[in-house]
């Protein structure tokens, strides 16, 4: 059940065109974590559209061209911490706008405060310390003094739906909401296949071993820089036994009795789907 995704209306690019300074544009303006966003007359909530920043009355440290959104041009914004939003607008926790905006929207600020953070943390090089120059060819930024080089950092991560019969594996996280669980999720380490991630991360969460690992689709996720990769993966052996550290609880579910589950804007809750459709009555 792969997603539309946002390359559907959304065209990256690194430098902006020379004929764009008086298009309207998309800002992506970002006062730390917290994303500016406009309320229409229909109460939907969206990315602010403007010539220019300073329409809003919003200074920003540095600005960085993401591409076009829908035929517009699109900038990402470091606001200072003091910035207030403008009549009509509110700054939100990026997370919170998950189920308020259209899923195109999201996933394009999720690259936009990944690249916001990018460039706040390489304005000097971490080798020699000397100031980085941003590249205008290509998302990077390198030393002019020892040549390092340092593009957007992304976290590799695993995500699995363990089947056995016609039950699906979830747990809840102690970073849950109460009574929401999910599949099985975690970080790839150095020198570990993403398949050898899969076993290793359902093992030491609920020592749980797994086998007939498959590929199940993809999805960028900001918190922080994570590229979420997702597998379906057959129970093997095993009882569950949660490690109390990140899982305070797992069990067997069947698709008419599921608990609360994220949403299908969301890998895991696309998943969650897939499996509905195919193990359900």
């Amino acid at each position: 059940m792969p997603r539309e995704g946002v390359y559907k209306t959304y065209v990256p690019a690194v430098t902006a065109e020379e004929n764009g300074e008086n298009e309207l544009t998309y800002w992506f303006v970002f006062r730390e974590n917290n994303i500016l966003l406009q309320c229409s007359q229909d109460h939907r909530w969206g990315v602010p559209l403007a010539i220019a920043l300073a329409e809003f009355d919003i200074s920003a440290r540095r600005i960085q061209y993401l591409g076009k959104l829908e035929g517009r041009p699109c900038y990402s914004a470091e606001a200072l911490p003091d910035a207030v939003a403008p009549e009509g607008m509110r700054f939100r926790e990026l997370r919170s706008i998950f189920d308020d905006v259209e899923e195109s929207v999201f996933l394009l600020a999720g690259k936009a405060i990944q690249i916001v953070r990018w460039d706040q943390d390489n304005q000097y090089c971490g080798k020699c310390g000397s100031a980085a120059e941003t590249q205008k060819t290509e998302r990077a930024k390198k030393c002019p003094d020892c040549g390092q080089v340092r593009y957007p950092q992304l976290s590799p991560a695993i995500i699995v739906a363990v089947i056995r019969d016609d039950q699906i594996l979830l747990a809840h996280s102690v970073n849950f909401a109460a009574g929401v669980y999910s599949i099985l999720a975690g970080f790839a380490e150095p020198g570990e296949t993403l398949e050898e991630c899969v076993q290793r991360e359902v093992w030491e969460e609920v020592k749980i071993r797994v086998k007939n690992i498959r590929y199940f689709g993809s999805q960028p996720w900001p918190f922080p820089n994570s590229l979420m990769i997702g597998f379906t993966a057959e129970y093997e052996s095993g009882e569950i036994q949660p490690d109390g550290v990140e899982i305070e609880e797992a069990a067997w579910f069947k698709a008419a009795a599921l608990p609360l589950t994220p949403k299908k804007m969301s890998i895991g809750g696309r998943m969650v789907a897939w499996f509905v459709e195919n193990y359900g009555e």
